[in-house]
């Protein structure tokens, strides 16, 4: 049996990889009313909801209207949220129904086993992603002013946000832990990073520390990408991200190569 963390004779077992990759998609997709247009209905009726209370009288938010202002950060939110339910509930529903095991066992590298976790859950979060941007370009009929650059901070916020899944699903031991770090940690992440509002409204003090969120880079990031306008500059916002993501995927590297909370 080949330890955990190791790579079996020096190569990437892609058979492996492609097989837990599928299964982490096959998830999500044997319920995609659930995860694909639940979230698409969600989203529909943010906006909506937005729309009847704020009206017209809300004016522009860095000069576009204000639900054109609002509807990156929705999708964003919607996005980052799947991302991380996908990798998180995967592992704790393991974990609880006794067969992680089975996942452990094959000879697969810790690398791996956070790219075919990881895979699933950036899926499941682009897919997400295109739906709503689809139902947002025919509803608002604004076009992607940069979709290069909206793409880019999708992925890396399934990216970031996949990756935190697992780590929250390593820290879970049970449902109603995980439920906590989903309410006490990830919505307020996803309602406290300008997925509402411009920073610009914030006090002096709360804008220093929005700018230490990585969430906040993704949501004003994915903004630019669609409306061409953001609180931040997009290449300091990318480098964030960037480092986010190598960090949170290291650690999700190194809790599969020691068996953290996971080895019985």
């Amino acid at each position: 049996m080949t330890p955990m963390g190791e790579r079996r004779f020096g190569k990437v077992n892609w058979l492996g990889l492609q097989t837990l990759a599928l299964r982490e998609t096959q998830r999500f997709m044997a319920v995609w009313t659930q995860t694909v247009l639940a979230p698409l209905v969600t989203s529909a009726l943010f906006l909506g909801v937005f729309t009847l209370a704020i009206g017209p009288a809300r004016g522009q938010v860095m000069g576009v209207p204000f639900i054109e202002f609002l509807a990156p950060g929705i999708l964003t939110m919607t996005v980052i949220q799947n991302a991380f339910a996908n990798t998180s509930s995967s592992i704790v529903i393991s974990k609880v129904q006794g067969n992680i095991v089975d996942t452990l066992m094959p000879p697969l590298s810790a690398s791996e086993l956070v790219a075919g976790y990881l895979a699933g859950g950036v899926l499941r979060g682009a897919l997400v992603a295109f739906t709503i941007t689809l139902g947002l370009v025919l509803v608002l009929g604004h076009s992607v002013a940069h979709p290069l650059w909206a793409a880019i901070f999708v992925v890396l916020g399934a990216i970031l946000l996949g990756g935190m899944g697992v780590i929250a699903g390593i820290l879970a031991q049970k449902f109603d832990q995980m439920a906590a770090i989903t309410n006490f940690v990830i919505t307020p992440l996803a309602f406290l990073s300008g997925t509402f509002y411009s920073i610009e409204r914030l006090p002096e003090g709360l804008q220093s520390i929005i700018y230490l969120n990585p969430v906040f880079y993704l949501i004003d990031g994915v903004r630019y990408g669609f409306i061409g306008t953001s609180d931040s500059d997009p290449m300091l916002g990318l480098m964030v991200c960037l480092l986010s993501c190598a960090a949170v995927t290291g650690l999700c590297w190194r809790w599969f190569s020691t068996g953290y909370r996971l080895k019985a």
